[in-house]
């Protein structure tokens, strides 16, 4: 481990929750030993852009929204039957772009057959993810739209706790959408009303209403 890479762990190892962090004219290397040295630390997102590395760390509340959009998301993968690949907040990075980054959530709906049955993805060379989660609650992810656009990722939702919004990519710059391009029966009001439910209904409540939602649809 380098002294760089030493005094980034060091530093990030001690940061308490919601606080964000940035350190310029880091290296590739830097970054890549960093993610070695973290693991599979909860709570904590890396992000890497042409030598500016950012790291958040996160709280339950933000947990509590990003574990439920996927639950969302899966119940409509089982009730609609449609193939839906997730891989939570995987390392999302591409070595040539000099960009990296760790979201919320992510799912692969249009290339899951491509991804198959493979458990380990190789951004280098496999497509990104077709939907990628930032949740806001605490911390604003915008800055990281122009990260996103370079990894290719086609789509970005953003739940900022009180609205979700659906970011498309169009020519290299993300758009506002009212409706996901992956999953065009879910719309940002859809997902905004379901998950504002959190705060005064149960988990079990809630996901029985949007199945039952998603089955008026049939």
């Amino acid at each position: 481990m380098s002294a760089i890479t030493s005094h980034l762990y060091d530093t990030v190892s001690n940061l308490p929750a919601n606080a964000v962090v940035t350190f310029r004219d880091v290296s590739w290397e830097d970054y890549e030993g960093l993610l070695v040295q973290v693991g599979e630390a909860p709570g904590l997102h890396i992000s890497y852009d042409k030598g500016t590395l950012q790291v958040m760390t996160t709280s339950p509340e933000h947990e509590k929204y990003a574990s439920f959009i996927g639950r969302l998301v899966s119940t409509l993968s089982l009730r609609l039957r449609i193939n839906i690949l997730f891989f939570g907040s995987a390392t999302i990075k591409k070595r040539k772009q000099q960009k990296g980054s760790e979201p919320d959530g992510c799912f692969y709906v249009q290339n899951a057959a491509t991804i198959g049955k493979r458990l380990q993805i190789d951004f280098e060379v496999d497509p990104p993810p077709d939907i990628v989660i930032e949740v806001d609650v605490h911390h604003d992810s915008r800055s990281k739209l122009p990260l996103y656009a370079g990894l290719g990722v086609p789509e970005v939702w953003r739940f900022d706790g009180q609205a979700l919004t659906i970011n498309l990519l169009q020519q290299d710059r993300y758009h506002e959408a009212p409706t996901s391009l992956a999953l065009p029966m879910l719309t940002s009001s859809i997902l905004t009303e379901f998950l504002s439910r959190l705060r005064n209904e149960s988990d079990l409540e809630i996901l029985v209403a949007f199945d039952e939602w998603l089955q008026s649809l049939l």
